[in-house]
């Protein structure tokens, strides 16, 4: 996988080995706890088996929502996540940032394998979901996304949260998606598309992160070619974005206003 990535022209790719500390649980206090899913039994999964850190990270609460978004209630980051109960209906709230420097060039990420679903596979800057707790369900003009964004940008890139506040994070529109990463675990999300422009200081997890590079759009085509051969691995919601949207916002990044559509999802 690194040198898949690095042959598409990407000099400045990292590979990370080990641990650090940072948690990407991380979140600001008050977090809900309830859980509104009475008509869905949940299974029993063992996860003995997998990464410890990602595993602490299934007790999160994510947002339950309906296919217009509106919120429903809460479950845990594994009962989202579990196919068993996407099969039968299980949606959430999500969020996908693409980050682009002042060169233009775009942030892309390689997950790690310690990840449970999509693990190793290349995606956008940052891919994650907002939380069940006050700061992060405020949904005017998305604030409660645009703060989780921060939240996770910082988690899993190192990105210290001053350097890009919620405000310097533009929500373009939503996209509602389906896929499955295995037997057990997929997603099943409307995802808020999030842009910024910045130069930003990045020290990566580990346990998130296995490597990251800025492409330009060129190498971008480069690399979606190597996934269409199965040369790399790439995340279904990000190959969806790339193919339907991500280059004609990426021509457009000084006039972003003109593709907002934020009473818009798009069933992909």
């Amino acid at each position: 996988m690194w040198r898949a990535l690095r042959g598409v022209g990407c000099g400045a790719l990292r590979s990370y080995r080990g641990a650090r500390g940072l948690r990407g649980s991380e979140v600001p206090p008050g977090r809900a706890r309830s859980r509104t899913c009475a008509t869905i039994t949940m299974p029993e999964v063992n996860t003995d088996h997998l990464d410890e850190q990602q595993v602490q990270l299934l007790a999160e609460m994510c947002i339950l929502i309906d296919e217009n978004d509106k919120r429903i209630g809460a479950d845990t980051k594994k009962n989202c996540h579990l196919n068993e109960n996407i099969d039968k209906g299980l949606l959430h709230r999500a969020f996908s940032v693409f980050l682009f420097n002042t060169e233009n060039k775009l942030l892309l990420q390689q997950r790690s394998n310690a990840k449970i679903t999509f693990p190793d596979c290349f995606t956008n800057t940052c891919c994650s979901h907002p939380l069940s707790h006050p700061l992060e369900l405020e949904e005017n003009n998305a604030i409660g996304v645009r703060r989780a964004a921060q939240r996770r940008l910082k988690a899993e890139l190192g990105i210290p949260m001053e350097q890009v506040t919620p405000e310097e994070i533009s929500y373009l529109t939503r996209i509602h998606y389906k896929a499955k990463s295995d037997g057990i675990w997929g997603e099943h999300e409307i995802d808020y598309i999030l842009f910024v422009q910045k130069d930003v200081t990045l020290n990566p997890d580990p346990n998130e992160i296995q490597s990251y590079c800025y492409v330009t759009q060129k190498e971008l085509k480069q690399l979606l070619d190597k996934a269409a051969k199965n040369e790399v691995k790439i995340t279904p919601w990000f190959k969806l974005i790339a193919e339907t949207f991500l280059f004609k916002w990426w021509d457009n990044l000084s006039n972003l206003n003109k593709f907002v559509e934020h009473e818009k999802i798009h069933r992909m």
